[in-house]
């Protein structure tokens, strides 16, 4: 099972009307028709009515309203346009370096295909075409669904309790053809393997919109679209899936907390300690593991 969101130029620079002060800007969601949701550094000296130029451009960005640290910025012309004309690749803060134009496609994994995410699905970087051919040529059945990695994915748990974390909202959609083809795979005694823990949190969140009778006749999710903030952490059943491709994960992370729920956290805590002994790379571009 695949995540085939594809990751949008999604930061800006803009300068505040007026002031000419610098702001960085990092969109996340959209929000109503003509505005979105976003991050922006420095952001106290931004308040509704404001108005901010886009660097390089003729367009000007109105501050609508703020809420839970977020910035809902209203534009009058296409935003898509917008996006691609200003917008840089947001790649991951420890790759210092600025993004470059070829960013725009190496930071995607090959099958990416709806725009909207602002981080890549980093288990889904390491599949390359000759390797989904060979798994079909096996028999394997490759599916896909969309999950719009948002800032909540690696947002640190900062609660001493893991399950009061709280992630941000974001959006998925499970296809009709592939919650029919999960469930012809189980009740033919085959696995559900997820790539990457976004299309564990999206199986997850099918699996919970099942009726009793429709679990009990061999769906195994649900299809439908919609919002989830699906936190997973130990103890945890998982019912839409059987095993998972994941990228080594920082400390305190919800992700993290979701591979220890499946693999178990002694297991996971030893696979952490063998990656480093053998200098295993870690984060977007780092090395997976297989759990099964």
């Amino acid at each position: 099972m695949l995540n085939e969101t594809r990751v949008i130029p999604a930061r800006m620079f803009a300068t505040r009307s007026g002031t000419g002060g610098a702001v960085e800007l990092l969109f996340v969601r959209p929000s109503t028709a003509g505005a979105w949701w976003a991050m922006a550094k420095p952001g106290k000296s931004l308040k509704p009515g404001g108005t901010l130029d886009v660097a390089g451009t003729s367009a000007c960005l109105t501050v609508r309203t703020c809420s839970g640290g977020l910035y809902e910025l209203a534009y009058d012309g296409d935003w898509a346009a917008l996006m691609q004309a200003a917008g840089h690749v947001p790649l991951p803060p420890y790759i210092r370096r600025p993004d470059a134009s070829a960013d725009r496609e190496r930071y995607q994994t090959v099958f990416a295909r709806v725009p909207g995410a602002i981080a890549a699905p980093t288990a889904g970087l390491h599949w390359t075409p000759s390797l989904l051919d060979a798994a079909r040529d096996r028999g394997v059945a490759v599916v896909r669904i969309v999950l719009h990695v948002g800032p909540g994915t690696f947002k640190p748990v900062s609660v001493e309790d893991p399950a009061a974390h709280v992630l941000d909202p974001e959006w998925y959609e499970i296809p009709a053809d592939a919650a029919a083809t999960l469930a012809q795979v189980r009740r033919g005694g085959g696995r559900v393997i997820a790539v990457g823990t976004t299309v564990a949190r999206t199986l997850e969140t099918g699996a919970s919109m099942l009726t009793e009778e429709a679990r009990a006749s061999g769906e195994v999710v649900a299809a439908g679209s919609g919002w989830t903030d699906r936190l997973i952490v130990p103890p945890y059943t998982f019912r839409g899936m059987d095993g998972l491709v994941t990228n080594f994960h920082l400390p305190r992370s919800s992700l993290l907390f979701l591979v220890s729920a499946l693999a178990g956290r002694e297991h996971v805590l030893a696979a952490y300690r063998r990656a480093i002994d053998e200098g295993f790379r870690f984060y977007s571009y780092g090395d997976a593991m297989f759990i099964s």
